[in-house]
């Protein structure tokens, strides 16, 4: 008897070590299992929109290590920040089933919630204080209002004229600061701002962004230049592929009847010709490289811009279809020059 048991038993063994394989080959839609998945997930994500599998990714994403630089982590805030605020009624629930994420990831949590939109955001941080204890700071000063969300961020921030001196000589009256962050200064909000989109599928990141494209004709700041220029080429791109990203850029020029660089992205777009536009941006960059800025010819202020710009052309490449030079390479480690460094290498 007890050897037909263990017969039966090895039989059993035997069978499921057959099934295991197999069961594991199908899809699982609950996990990710590589970078790449996730990448892909978020790419399609404003198509077939699924927020309950958020927690999976951001796990994924804590993983893989890509919110160990928050510099080139930009496009993973904006997504998550995106599908919190659209989530609604289950954002709760899906920040719930997020947490407990690794100590060391809890302020991607923190700004997400803060950058999200969501009506409740701030009883969002507050209920969840607790199980993100390592960031009650952070989460103080957003509530406090000391650090500002992703609407409240200023395009730059610009020092007091003469005549603002005058009229208060003694700095009575004063305003309150909203952290240090400008788009000027860090371009990884343009980051952000797509990752935001490509959650939602909305138009306030959009308009966000269109607002950055006269900086792409600036002639005194490198910083100014850079990021107005990523604007353009990364809307362009994403237009060309996005129908519904083309009719909100069709209705925005309708409204800004004289923005010609508007124009020229749509047109692009439609034509598929966007090479010119980063041809044009990288002599335009140069030019003032070479030149200097009307203002400060200090040129070593370049390498500065490189370490903002870091993640904004893998952006372009995400946005333009290139799933395997887009999101993954922002986690690749990109150098200081990578955006730059991109559009080179794709004009070879």
């Amino acid at each position: 008897m007890r050897s037909v048991v263990a017969i039966l038993i090895a039989i059993g063994l035997m069978v499921i070590g057959f099934l295991a394989p197999a069961s594991a080959a199908l899809p699982n839609r609950i996990e990710f299992s590589s970078l790449d998945a996730v990448s892909r997930w978020i790419s399609g994500y404003r198509a077939h929109p699924e927020p309950t599998r958020l927690p999976a990714a951001v796990r994924a994403l804590s993983q893989f290590g890509a919110f160990k630089d928050p510099e080139s982590s930009g496009v993973y805030i904006g997504f998550i920040a995106g599908v919190i605020g659209f989530s609604y009624g289950r954002a709760e629930e899906i920040i719930g089933k997020t947490l407990p994420v690794a100590p060391a990831d809890q302020w991607v949590i923190v700004r997400a919630i803060a950058y999200s939109g969501h009506p409740e955001w701030k009883n969002l941080l507050r209920k969840f204080s607790d199980r993100l204890s390592l960031r009650k700071v952070m989460i103080e000063k957003y509530l406090d209002g000391e650090l500002p969300t992703l609407s409240e961020i200023p395009l730059e921030r610009k020092d007091p004229t003469l005549w603002d001196k005058m009229k208060d000589p003694f700095q009575k009256t004063k305003t309150k600061k909203l952290g240090d962050a400008t788009y000027d200064k860090s371009p990884e909000l343009l980051d952000t701002l797509w990752g935001y989109y490509f959650g939602t599928g909305s138009y306030p990141p959009v308009a966000r962004i269109v607002t950055l494209l006269p900086w792409s004709t600036d002639r005194d700041s490198i910083d100014k230049l850079t990021v107005g220029n990523m604007a353009k080429y990364t809307l362009a791109s994403n237009a060309g592929r996005d129908h519904d990203l083309l009719v909100m850029l069709k209705r925005a020029s309708t409204e800004q009847p004289k923005n010609t660089v508007l124009t020229e992205i749509i047109e692009a777009a439609e034509t598929m010709e966007t090479t010119r536009l980063r041809k044009d941006a990288l002599a335009s960059i140069e030019e003032l490289k070479r030149k200097g800025p009307g203002y400060k010819r200090d040129i070593t202020t370049w390498g500065q811009v490189g370490q903002g710009a870091l993640a904004l052309g893998c952006v372009a490449a995400a946005a333009t279809g290139h799933i395997e030079l887009g999101l993954p390479c922002v986690i690749g480690g990109a150098t200081s020059s990578a955006a730059l460094n991109f559009w080179n290498q794709q004009g070879q």
